[in-house]
Formats: structure tokens, C-alpha cells, sequence
């Protein structure tokens, strides 16, 4: 016979069988397609091995007028500027006390109970800041106390517990003196959805408070203490009490003495509260789906959307305030300066998603609360669209001066998210898609609608291209291109039949110009995380896919590589590297691609390959001398469709590339011939690479067979 070309169609189709699809691809990881050829995707380098806080969902990267590179960083917990690899906390402020804190320490603890009477709106996990405080007179210092805390957790709407570097000794028996101030950070958000009130959802599975309730008469600890409550209160004789969150069971008590129900015994932990901490009698047991507490954080991922106006950045959480972070007149720029709430007429004080328009830099509330007194602060509108008046991000007040205003759109129940493109700002709502062009004044802003009954999954699932918009919906990928239409995939029922929908919020989309090609990032069936990517190359117009867990993805001009975010809390260029360079120092990424099956002739006959003539480039491979790059070639044959692969030789084949100031080989020159033992009346092709250094592009290799019978 005459040799067989392992020629294959580009890019992936799971749409089939694997027999269905003879003559293309079926399964990829980390590989992209080139001028229709399979190769190894780019590695990754780290900016720097610096981490922020919590898991990063937004990137923006703009330069000051003074040349400085910067990007915006919001996580879950905080929001940062980076600056040469470095992160600066730029978290707003949200509440200042002044001479309002007190500490409580344990002795052999590390938790400190902190007491602010001006506190309010306190939740689990946000961060405060204290200074004025004095040392509790032993290990305790003031230099401890007067640094950034994560609330650990809530004792009442003005006490909480943060955690020590150190712990406590028995001389630290102050209070941290009479001066303490402390600045309560915007809270924090989840890193995951959080569906229903029932797992995930605090306290689950414990009573939950009845109507009857006092207070200590007296501090308890981790010493058998007894407990001892003010007032008349109508508790029954059995049952349990809830002291700040911490369920009690007893039994035999008097209506307000509980002496003998000791800390540490009948349920309880060893912990310390203070006088005057709230007791509330607990009746109910929450069933089955009933978790009965109200979460006190958003239920959605905490999500930013930022936009700079000029050198200035404003940024905003989702259904938050807007915050406007400058860099100052200085020469460098106030990267240690907070972030704040922009102050001016009408400021929307709720907002899903903030743009700045390129015409005539007008600011954007894409979802936000209505024009109402007292200004700022009306009926939030998920429809609603506000707009600034002309190169004024303060003012939102309409008037025959200014070109502000107001449109709420008609289809749908809320705004999911916007994207500026050419000459216009494309609006998605959860049911329909909206284009928004600059008229003028008056109208200022016109909407069109442009497709009805369609669907987006997240507030960052589309992306922008040659001018050309591309998004994932719940079901299907999108395309609008002057009008909307479905962008057929050959992976859609592999990437819509494992994926999980109540994790969507985090899906986002980004572009890789470099590669001509658009990237979803998601969460499959059985993951909480984004683990999964697929790939549209508009330019081949082919779809690939593989596994990669990220969180934010940047294409910028204004870096040479695009940017993303990590699981592990660093930044990363893309295809700024050959290996995996989330480690120091890196590791093989593992690559493979593997075809359809593909008949032996008509099928008929068996087959036995007895050699292979390889076709591969190593152009860009970085391995050090005296290794050399190297895939495997895989034949992976068997006897019919539905029966298993069998057993086939996986030689490697390897560069003849010279190092060491050696004679150097183009590396398309290779062994000429390798030899193998496979039959099968039917086959697979498949190339692997997981070695340190490794880049390849395959070419059209050869395989030589004879026939062998048709048993």
C-alpha cells in the first residue's frame, strides 16, 4: 500500500461520533490550530510572584498621562492597582470611628473580641484598619493592634473577633485605651455563587433565635463560668439559648439564672464574650432545604466593572456605588491613595456595570437606582440606563446645560452587561440585545433593538474582535455583525452538556489578538471553579478547546502579552513563555491532540503499521542543552467502533537540534523512520508532549501499512 497521510481537517468537532468525523480532530488540551496545523498553545509567565487577596474578576489597564503603566485588580475582598508587578490597596473606606474600639483578649489566645459602639453594617471577612491603639500590657502590643484585620467573625451589630499574629498572656489585660479609630473597608463579596438559603448559607443545621432575649450581667470565657442573664425574660426552663451566634442546650434553668450551664460544656465551645453580649432564646430547628439565615453578604459573585476617564479610574462593584481612584499631581503616581465614592448631583448610589463612552467621555450606569430625593438614592432599576453630562463624571442631573439623562429599556427583567465597539455600545438584558449610539443633543442617546429572545451567561461572556461582537449564551455562542446570529460550534453539545449553570456569574470571555482568536472561560458540571476554555479562531474560523483554571482575562495594546488572573493570586502573561510559569521555577505544561478514527483502507482489512515517517517543527522551544524537545507519537488502533483502543508503541520522536556552539539543524530535520507493531482495522492518531521547553507544530506525517487480513 501506498503510505497513508495523516492529513486531518482543522480544528475540533465533538459534535459526532469519532468514526462520524473521519478525517478531523476529536480531543485537544493546551493546543491551538495555525494556518490549519495543531501546535502547542503559548506557556505563561508571572508578572511577579507578589499575591493579592481573594480571587481577581476584573482587569483594566490604562497609562497615566505621566507614561505609567497601570491595571485595576478587583477581587472578591479587595480592589488594587498594579504597578511594575506590584499590588496596591486601593479598597474604599467605608465607615471611620473615631475613639469608639475597645479589645478583650484571652490569655494562650490568638482571638481578640473588639467592641466598636460606632460600628455599623459589619459582616464576616471584611477588613478594618485600626490606629490610636495602645499595647493590652503584654504580648499584645500597639504595634499589633494598630495594623490591617480580617473580621473573623460577628458577635453583634457592633463586637467582633479578629485574630493575633501572636497570642495573648495573662498581662494583656487592657482595653487597647480610649483612643482607638478604626476604618471599616467596603465589604466583602463571595468568591462563589450562592444559591438558595440552603448550603453555604449560615447557620445550617442549628436553632434558630425565639423572641425572648437579654443580656450578659457578666463576662464568660474558656473558665467555668456561670451564666447570667438581666431582665424577666420569658425563657422556658428547657431548651437553648443563642449567646452572639453560639448555640447553648440546657435544662432545669431558672427564667434568667442559667448558673451550672457552664462555657465549654452542653454544647458550647470555648470563646470568650463580653457583659452586656446579646442571649436570645432559640426555638426552631431549620429542616431539610430550610436553612433559615439570611446571608449577609450578595448572593452573586462579587463582580467590578472599571473604565478610566483619562488618567483617573472609576470603578464600581456590582450593585454597588460608583469610586474614582486618582494618581495625583506628583510625579509618580498616590498608588497608596484609597479609592472613593464619587461625590455630585444625582450620583447613582447603586450600579451593575459603569462605562466611560468615547463620545465626548460621557459616564454610563448600565442598572442603576432612578433619579429620586434625597438625590442619589432612588428606586434601584435593573432596566435602567443613566448617563452623565459632557466630560463630567459628578454630574447626573439632567438639565438643558448638560447632555445627562435617562432610558430604560423594554425587554427583559435586568441589564447583564454592556461592551463598547465601533460606534456603538451594545447592551445585553437577559432577554434581548440593544445597540446604543451617540446622537447628540437632545436625545443624546438613541437604542434599537436588535434580537429579541436570546440569552447571555454572565456580565462577562462577550467579547469585541475586528469589529465584530461574540458572546456565549446559557445554551449557544453568538455572533453580531451588523445583525445577530448564532455562531455555530462544533463543540456546543460538548461545552453546554458539562457545564454548570449555577456557577455561570463567573464565565467570562477575552480576546487573544495575537492568535486571532476569542476565549470562554467556565465552570464544568461538577466544578464550583473555572477549570474548562474553548476557542473560536475567527480567522480559521475553527473551535478547540482544553482545561485551564483562570478568573480574568486582558488583551490590552498597552502590554505586549495578555494578561490574566490565577486561582493562586498572581497575574500571568499568556504566550510570554513555552512552560507553566504559575510555579517558581516552572513546569511542563502537558499538550496532546488526537484525531478521529480513520479507516485502514475501506475498512475492511486489518492493518499493520510498521513504520511512521514524522513531520513536526520545535520552532520557539526553550529545553537546555543536553535535552532536547520530544513528543510522543500514539497509533491507537482497534478492531470496531464501540470496542476499546488497544495497545499500540508510543515512540518519541525528538529534535536533532545542536546546542553548545555546535553545528545547528533545522529542526524539521528528524529520525527518517520510525518503527512500530500496530494493527487494527481502524485507527486514532495522537501527539503528546509533557516536557520542560517544549514547543511543536505538526505537519502532515505518514504512515506506512500492509495489509494483514480481515479477521
Amino acid at each position: 500500500m501506498p503510505l497513508q497521510k495523516l492529513q486531518f481537517r482543522p480544528g475540533v468537532n465533538r459534535e459526532g461520533t469519532t468514526l462520524a468525523n473521519e478525517g478531523g480532530w476529536y480531543e485537544c488540551d493546551k493546543v491551538r490550530f495555525r494556518s490549519g496545523f495543531p501546535e502547542k498553545i503559548g506557556g505563561w509567565a508571572a508578572l511577579s510572584y507578589n499575591t493579592f487577596l481573594g480571587v481577581c474578576r476584573s482587569l483594566w489597564n490604562w497609562v497615566t498621562l505621566k507614561g505609567y503603566n497601570l491595571a485595576g485588580v478587583g477581587t472578591n475582598l479587595k480592589f488594587y492597582i498594579e504597578s511594575g508587578g506590584s499590588y496596591f490597596d486601593v479598597t474604599p473606606i467605608r465607615l471611620n470611628t473615631t475613639n469608639t474600639t475597645t479589645f478583650a483578649a484571652v490569655n494562650g489566645s490568638t482571638t481578640i473580641t473588639v467592641t466598636d459602639t460606632g460600628a455599623a453594617g459589619i459582616q464576616e471577612g471584611d477588613f478594618v484598619t485600626f490606629s490610636g491603639a495602645v499595647s493590652l500590657g503584654g504580648n499584645i502590643t500597639a504595634s499589633i493592634l494598630n495594623s490591617e484585620f480580617q473580621i473573623q467573625s460577628v458577635i453583634s451589630g457592633t463586637q467582633y473577633t479578629i485574630v493575633s499574629s501572636v497570642a495573648a498572656n495573662s498581662s494583656d489585660v487592657g482595653n487597647g485605651g480610649a483612643n482607638t479609630d478604626a476604618a471599616y473597608q467596603i465589604s466583602v463579596g463571595p468568591a462563589v455563587n450562592t444559591v438558595g438559603t440552603g448550603w453555604g448559607v449560615p447557620p445550617w443545621g442549628g436553632y434558630i433565635p425565639g423572641t425572648a432575649s437579654s443580656t450578659l450581667n457578666g463576662p464568660i470565657n474558656n473558665i467555668v463560668t456561670t451564666i447570667t442573664v438581666f431582665g424577666t425574660s420569658t425563657f422556658t426552663t428547657s431548651g437553648a439559648i443563642w449567646i452572639d451566634g453560639e448555640y447553648i442546650t440546657y435544662s432545669g434553668k431558672t427564667a434568667t439564672d442559667f448558673t451550672g450551664c457552664v462555657r465549654g460544656a452542653d454544647g458550647t465551645t470555648a470563646a470568650s464574650h463580653l457583659t452586656g453580649s446579646l442571649v436570645s432564646q432559640a426555638t426552631l430547628f431549620p429542616g431539610w432545604g430550610e436553612g433559615y439565615g439570611s446571608s449577609t453578604v450578595p448572593l452573586a459573585v462579587r463582580l467590578w466593572s472599571q473604565s478610566n476617564f483619562g488618567e483617573e479610574l472609576l470603578f464600581s462593584p456590582r450593585g454597588g456605588p460608583i469610586y474614582l481612584w486618582q494618581p495625583g499631581a506628583g510625579a509618580a503616581p498616590a498608588l497608596t491613595t484609597r479609592g472613593v465614592v464619587i461625590s455630585g448631583t444625582n450620583v447613582p448610589s447603586q450600579v451593575n456595570e459603569i462605562m466611560v463612552s468615547d463620545a465626548s467621555r460621557i459616564t454610563i450606569a448600565f442598572g442603576c437606582n432612578d433619579y429620586d430625593a434625597p438625590l442619589g438614592t432612588g428606586v434601584f432599576d435593573p432596566m435602567l440606563v443613566r448617563w452623565t453630562g459632557q466630560e463630567d463624571y459628578t454630574d447626573w442631573t439632567p438639565a438643558a446645560t448638560n447632555q445627562a439623562g435617562s432610558y430604560r429599556l423594554s425587554h427583559g427583567s435586568y441589564i447583564v452587561g454592556a461592551l463598547q465597539t465601533r460606534q456603538e455600545i451594545v447592551v445585553w438584558t437577559d432577554a434581548a440585545l440593544y445597540s446604543m449610539q451617540y446622537l447628540g443633543p437632545p436625545f443624546v442617546w438613541g437604542f434599537n433593538l436588535l434580537a429579541d429572545n436570546l440569552s447571555i451567561a454572565s456580565p462577562n461572556a462577550m467579547a469585541t474582535a475586528a469589529g465584530v461582537v461574540y458572546w456565549m449564551g446559557v445554551d449557544k455562542f453568538y455572533i453580531y455583525s451588523g445583525r445577530v446570529e448564532t455562531l455555530p460550534c462544533s463543540l456546543r453539545q460538548f461545552v453546554f452538556e458539562d457545564i454548570n449553570r449555577d456557577q455561570q456569574e463567573q464565565f467570562f470571555a477575552g480576546t487573544n489578538e495575537g492568535y486571532s482568536e476569542i476565549w470562554w472561560f467556565y465552570c464544568s458540571a461538577n466544578s464550583n471553579v473555572i477549570d474548562r476554555y474553548v476557542i473560536f479562531n475567527y480567522l480559521d474560523r475553527v473551535w478547540y478547546y482544553g482545561t485551564l483554571d483562570r478568573t480574568a482575562w486582558l488583551d490590552s495594546p498597552l502590554r505586549q502579552f495578555p494578561m490574566a488572573a490565577t486561582p493562586t493570586n498572581i497575574l500571568v502573561y499568556h504566550e510570554a513563555a513555552v512552560d507553566d510559569g504559575t510555579t517558581n521555577p516552572p513546569t511542563p505544561i502537558s499538550a496532546y491532540i488526537q484525531s478521529s478514527d480513520f479507516d485502514i483502507g475501506d475498512g475492511h482489512n486489518y492493518g499493520f503499521v510498521w513504520r511512521m515517517l514524522p513531520d513536526i517543527t520545535f520552532n520557539g522551544s526553550t529545553t537546555a542543552a543536553p535535552e532536547k524537545p520530544r513528543v510522543k507519537f500514539v497509533v491507537r488502533p482497534r478492531q470496531n467502533p464501540g470496542s476499546a483502543y488497544g495497545v499500540s508503541q508510543s515512540p518519541t520522536i525528538q529534535s536533532t537540534q545542536s546546542y553548545a556552539g555546535q553545528q545547528v539543524y533545522n529542526v524539521q530535520e528528524f529520525t527518517e523512520i520510525v518503527y512500530s507493531r500496530v494493527r487494527g482495522r481502524q485507527m486514532a492518531f495522537k501527539i503528546e508532549s509533557d516536557t520542560l521547553g517544549t514547543q511543536w507544530q505538526l505537519g502532515i506525517p505518514r504512515l506506512d501499512v500492509r495489509p494483514d487480513g480481515r479477521k
